[in-house]
């Protein structure tokens, strides 16, 4: 059977002819019939009846212009005489698929280039999907920065409460003045670097210069991109050495308050671990006695003492819980800073290194300087006193660069993340 001269047509012929059938032809259809009702019922009127007749003639030669135009593309149903085995079946069949395979043409030409591929289509689907998650991370990030606030107050106001007077009088001396300092001490920590954290921006390139040092363009925001920089789809654009956007924060993880975000978790992690440990012992006298409420005669406690135990129980419910999830949290990125990589680079650095390794090549991390030197880069460490004023106290000093040009430990030329 001959080939159709539809499937011959080019990509931009198909994309006319999807178009037309797709849209015009439904809409003008029923535009058409709408219309042509309208005006035969104003023709039918009294005293305008040779007007009427002739816009009911001129929309009915639009309708038969247009059911014209469809005809013409049905035309590729018709059968084709004097062909050899011309009957019906043969006919049915190809004619079908000739159809079908029109219909997958046609159908290609509305998405399909040189450069699509099935991540390119998956991307397309779920870009609405996308779209609701970058703004429901955005507009709920204020309210996870609030929960965070809440939640940590109140175990700031349990711990003043009903754990430390417990301890100022049973505890020796020594004990107790362990206890005030290391848990003001923790206390001071989360508190500032989690205002800074959330407060600090993380860095953007300057779009006002277009020549600094770049890898690509930003398909979003059309500028030059620097190496290790990548665009926020939540903050709508690009953060200098991005880790990921944390709705805890409301605010992007990148070059200027990383070492905030991670000193956060480390500071928190150890306050929770501080808190579940000093408040084992009360909380397993409160979860006894919590049992006893359902004793049958129940036990005459006060008011003061329920709510003690009720707050000792959730203390250490939550102290335990974020200790486990936010240590596991900051693990990985230590994992991440000792390697000299961010969340981000992990899945591009995981993907070139089995790109190279299927030709026989081995990946290096560009901007891995060994792992002491990542964390002194990270803490801004420069002398031996820095881990003392840099780390173990609170410091506002800005990070070493500008997050727009890195040391590399090799040249160009070889493979490198970006």
């Amino acid at each position: 059977m001959e080939t159709s001269d539809i499937i011959r047509l080019r990509y931009e012929e198909l994309l006319f002819y999807a178009a037309c059938v797709c849209n015009c032809w439904s809409v003008c259809l029923c535009v058409c019939v709408c219309l042509e009702g309208r005006a035969c019922r104003r023709g039918g009127g009294g005293g305008g009846g040779g007007g009427g007749i002739r816009m009911g003639s001129s929309w009915r030669w639009q309708l038969s212009r247009t059911m014209r135009l469809a005809l013409r593309w049905c035309r590729l149903c018709r059968p084709q005489r004097g062909g050899r085995g011309w009957g019906a079946q043969p006919w049915i069949s190809g004619r079908c698929w000739e159809l079908w395979s029109y219909s997958k043409l046609l159908l290609k030409s509305l998405y399909f280039n040189s450069l699509s591929n099935s991540d390119t289509v998956l991307d397309c689907v779920f870009e609405p999907v996308y779209w609701i998650v970058d703004n429901v991370t955005r507009w709920f990030g204020v309210v996870f920065v609030c929960l965070v606030i809440l939640l940590t107050t109140s175990v700031v106001v349990i711990v003043y409460l009903f754990v430390l007077p417990p301890i100022y009088n049973t505890y020796p001396l020594y004990w107790v003045a362990w206890h005030i300092c290391c848990g003001h001490w923790l206390l001071v920590m989360v508190v500032f670097h989690y205002y800074k954290a959330t407060t600090t921006s993380p860095g953007h390139p300057p779009k006002d210069k277009v020549h600094i040092p770049s890898v690509s363009i930003c398909k979003k925001c059309i500028t030059p991109k620097p190496p290790r920089t990548h665009h926020c789809s939540i903050c709508n654009t690009c953060v200098l050495k991005m880790d990921h956007h944390c709705p805890w924060l409301n605010n992007c993880v990148g070059h200027f308050n990383h070492r905030y975000f991670f000193s956060f978790c480390l500071y928190m992690t150890l306050g929770c671990i501080y808190c579940s440990i000093s408040s084992r012992d009360y909380f397993v006298e409160a979860y006894s006695a919590v049992e006893s409420y359902y004793q049958t005669p129940p036990p005459s406690y006060t008011f003061r003492e329920t709510t003690t135990h009720k707050s000792i129980i959730f203390l250490w419910v939550l102290t335990s819980s974020v200790a486990v999830a936010l240590g596991g949290l900051t693990l990985w990125h230590s994992i991440l800073i000792s390697r000299g990589e961010t969340s981000v680079e992990r899945h591009i650095n995981h993907k070139e290194t089995r790109r190279l390794k299927e030709k026989g090549k081995a990946f290096r991390n560009p901007f891995h300087h060994g792992n002491i030197n990542n964390w002194k880069l990270l803490f801004g460490v420069e002398k031996r006193s820095h881990w003392f004023t840099r780390v173990l106290l609170p410091s506002g000093h800005l990070p070493n660069g500008d997050g727009i040009t890195w040391d590399c430990t090799f040249t160009r030329r070889d493979p490198m993340a970006i």
